[in-house]
């Protein structure tokens, strides 16, 4: 089980320190989207020069125009590009395609999915690398977490790893643990921390605890 990192409000200087804090601590940075509308794929650049080992993943949330925004993340250092399970077949074939040529990887979103079995199958089948349920943080202060979700498509998806995001914290964080997502995505809980690292390694001990 790793833990990823999801950054989301913070501009290039702030994404790059905390980075460079905590890279040791968690397998895989995510560059929320709310960087990536303030600062673009240069955010992307910028983590890249400064930790090129790092694993980054560039939460881009492509709808359409699949082969170039994939192109353009993966130029710009991204392991991994997201794509919204609500596009079309063909958007995420072709980022799946345009990822693998790069031998990169396609994180598929199932956000704001209805029938999210049929859509999490459909998309094992299409070769993503990790299927990803995900409560939006517009509605987590409803209560609402994606426990329930990561349930239904743990009996479904075959290949792909899962992966698990929303609110997650040190509430919900055993109860996410018990079902054994390949990924545990973590943001706010970890970054709006008093000490980010110290949340960092007390939730990667948590996940990686027999």
């Amino acid at each position: 089980m790793k833990l990823q990192l999801a950054i989301d409000l913070h501009g290039i200087p702030e994404l790059v320190e905390l980075s460079k804090t905590i890279h040791d601590t968690v397998d895989i940075i995510e560059v929320g989207t709310p960087v990536l509308m303030l600062e673009g794929l240069h955010s992307v650049s910028a983590l890249h020069k400064v930790l090129p080992t790092a694993k980054i993943l560039a939460d881009t949330k492509i709808v359409d125009g699949a082969s170039l925004e994939t192109q353009y993340a993966i130029d710009a250092g991204a392991d991994i590009v997201t794509v919204l399970a609500v596009a079309d077949d063909k958007t995420i074939q072709d980022c799946i395609e345009t990822a693998h040529k790069n031998n990169k990887e396609v994180l598929v979103d199932l956000i704001n999915v209805d029938n999210i079995a049929q859509r999490a199958q459909q998309i094992d089948a299409m070769g993503a690398d990790y299927i990803s349920v995900h409560t939006a943080s517009d509605v987590q202060s409803e209560g609402r977490n994606p426990l329930n979700d990561l349930k239904i498509i743990k009996n479904v998806v075959k290949n792909a790893k899962i992966s698990c995001a929303g609110g997650i914290n040190f509430t919900t964080i055993e109860a996410i643990k018990s079902l054994n997502p390949d990924v545990v995505i973590i943001g706010s809980a970890i970054c709006s921390h008093e000490d980010p690292k110290f949340a960092a390694k007390k939730y990667s001990a948590i996940i990686k605890e027999g």
